[in-house]
């Protein structure tokens, strides 16, 4: 189907130039691994390498051949974004019917393209592949082409951010900012944690954000140290002292910068104060490890040392942070972790979350603080800013 003039208006939010350089870079990748072509699905790897911006739900799949051909195959409602979002030009549709097995599409797609009996990398690791979909994928590709997982190959050209990536990474840190200030002016006693939520959100929204990606953990009281979102009617305490957790992040044309914070309402006792500074001393010690050639574990191994030195070793997490990018629902989370013993080596222009969490089941207590960082050679560039005093509303 031939779109129209106004399908074919364009929504992208970077340069044409940059979508070509991101693309010749896979097509190097590709070259090295000796593979033909790609089949892609995670959105945030569509997003990035052809601005086509969409949910990750739905059975699509994007072709990228070694030559930079590109062809996609999704569904009448996405190939109109499709078509207006992004430089793919050979957009095709499937449409739902009973039985109907949309993995066939992508066989006769890469079929013309001259796929038959290539070496085709297959981005498996993707929330829209589910493993029924992935079934009826290998069963309609079996005997027609060489097929292997590629799901990391997008995912660690995304790592090192460009400059452009890093301006809408700026814009999201300000909003990030904005919503942490909403959040320690509104958690107060009697406050509900809904209304924080909401408001923090309105904040980042009315701002020119984005939703973020992921549902953010927020709770007071016990379900303070629930490290995930959780539902149900929460409240701080009106009267006596309480604590609010919230791990939150703002987007910017889908760039994401998290942060976290606890605020102690009512007063604060000693060892929240005292766990407030090692957090604080943790942070500083990991971020001093976030640089060009250092590895992902000595980044933890920061904040694991600071905890046992004041002896927190019980109480620490097992992940204190991962990268920061163009993410889609349901997570914000990618890999490579932050966690003990993690090769991966860090270089130049990454974007990593260090999240510093104590626990302390025994007493009911948690405390916390977060920014999102650009790697350097030297110390790392903050894009947000966490509190450097334990903020306490009476």
């Amino acid at each position: 189907m031939r779109p129209s003039m106004g399908q074919r208006r364009m929504a992208l939010h970077f340069a044409r130039g940059e979508y070509k350089v991101r693309q010749a870079r896979l097509a190097e990748a590709l070259a090295a691994l000796r593979l033909d072509g790609l089949l892609l699905f995670r959105p945030a790897s569509l997003y990035w390498l052809t601005g086509y911006d969409t949910q990750g739900s739905v059975f699509q799949a994007l072709y990228f051949r070694a030559d930079g051909r590109l062809a996609l195959v999704t569904k009448p409602n996405d190939a109109r974004l499709a078509r207006t979002t992004s430089v793919i030009r050979d957009v095709r549709e499937w449409v739902d019917r009973e039985g109907g097995n949309p993995a066939l599409a992508v066989r006769a797609m890469l079929a013309e393209l001259g796929a038959a009996g290539a070496r085709v990398g297959i981005e498996y690791d993707a929330h829209g592949l589910s493993g029924r979909r992935a079934k009826l994928l290998d069963g309609a590709l079996e005997g027609f082409c060489c097929t292997e997982d590629a799901s990391d190959v997008v995912r660690t050209l995304r790592l090192v951010k460009s400059p452009a990536e890093m301006a809408y990474l700026q814009k999201a840190g300000k909003l990030a900012d904005a919503a942490q200030t909403v959040c320690h002016a509104l958690a107060v006693p009697g406050a509900s944690i809904g209304g924080i939520y909401g408001a923090m959100v309105h904040t980042i929204m009315a701002g020119g954000g984005d939703p973020s990606a992921s549902r953010w953990p927020a709770g007071a009281g016990a379900a303070a140290l629930n490290m995930r979102y959780h539902t149900g009617p929460a409240s701080i305490r009106r009267k006596g002292r309480d604590q609010a957790t919230f791990e939150f992040a703002a987007a910017y044309r889908h760039y994401h910068v998290a942060g976290m914070t606890v605020v102690a309402t009512g007063g604060a006792v000693a060892r929240q104060r005292e766990m407030f500074r090692v957090c604080t001393d943790a942070l500083a010690a990991a971020k001093a490890q976030l640089r060009h050639g250092r590895t992902c574990g000595d980044v933890f191994e920061g904040y694991r040392r600071i905890a046992a030195k004041h002896g927190y070793a019980k109480n620490i997490m097992g992940v204190c942070g991962y990268p920061m990018g163009a993410v889609f629902p349901p997570t914000w989370m990618e890999d490579p972790f932050l966690f003990a013993g993690s090769a991966p080596v860090l270089a130049e222009n990454m974007v990593f979350f260090i999240h510093i969490v104590l626990l302390d089941p025994r007493r009911n207590l948690v405390m916390a603080v977060g920014e999102t960082e650009r790697v350097t050679k030297g110390a790392p560039v903050p894009f947000n800013r966490a509190p450097r005093d334990l903020v306490v509303n009476a």
